[in-house]
């Protein structure tokens, strides 16, 4: 656990910074999304917000007053990052696959091969901000696992997030007999963020 050891100062520079001003993101003005590179900065600024949002929230419901205090345990503390990092990585194929089936179905984009492209490049970006190698390499094992079965027609509006919900419910650090009681509520709560990201996507999307 070692690996993953990470302090109050580390999550407050970079975790906490998307997270505590997640409630005024509304009044920030929305770039439009013209270009692949617009859609890269999308994909990895949302996949952070959906996933540090839910499992911080989940995290603070769980625990209530006592939430601070278990940022000074350093075992709790590698657990919060390994769990964040290994949603994030299946935030991040979701939400590749999602704006790559819809710009498919509904603005005839035929490049899809720039999905794994642009999903490669976030990873390989995201190794500065000490994601885990182990994680990237499993990321990219599974995002050509899924790339090989999907769908591109149909992927956008069959259940496109389940996976990073499921992800979600198995990796918060809760013990099993509380998150057993929680799973409806922790895999609503990661839909309901996409579903707010989807309809985002849709009104900024001008490609």
């Amino acid at each position: 656990m070692g690996k993953y050891k990470l302090t109050w100062k580390d999550l407050t520079l970079r975790d906490f910074k998307i997270y505590l001003f997640a409630m005024f993101k509304a009044f920030i003005p929305k770039k439009k999304i013209r270009n692949l590179d617009d859609i890269e900065e999308f994909i990895q600024t949302k996949s952070a917000w959906v996933t540090q949002v839910t499992l911080y929230n989940y995290l603070k419901t769980r625990m209530g007053t006592r939430y601070v205090l278990h940022f000074e345990n350093d075992v709790f503390m590698g657990s919060v990052n390994l769990a964040k990092w290994n949603i994030y990585s299946v935030s991040l194929q979701d939400l590749t696959f999602f704006t790559f089936s819809y710009l498919k179905v509904n603005f005839n984009f035929q490049d899809i091969s720039m999905a794994k492209e642009i999903f490669n490049k976030i990873l390989d970006d995201e190794i500065s901000n000490k994601m885990p190698l182990d994680i990237i390499e499993v990321a990219r094992k599974s995002f050509d696992e899924r790339l090989e079965k999907i769908n591109w027609d149909d992927y956008y509006q069959d259940l496109p997030f389940n996976p990073s919900a499921l992800s979600l419910y198995k990796w918060a650090p809760i013990a099993e007999e509380l998150k057993k009681l929680d799973r409806q509520i922790v895999l609503n709560s990661m839909i309901l963020k996409w579903d707010i990201i989807k309809k985002e996507f849709v009104s900024l999307i001008k490609f």
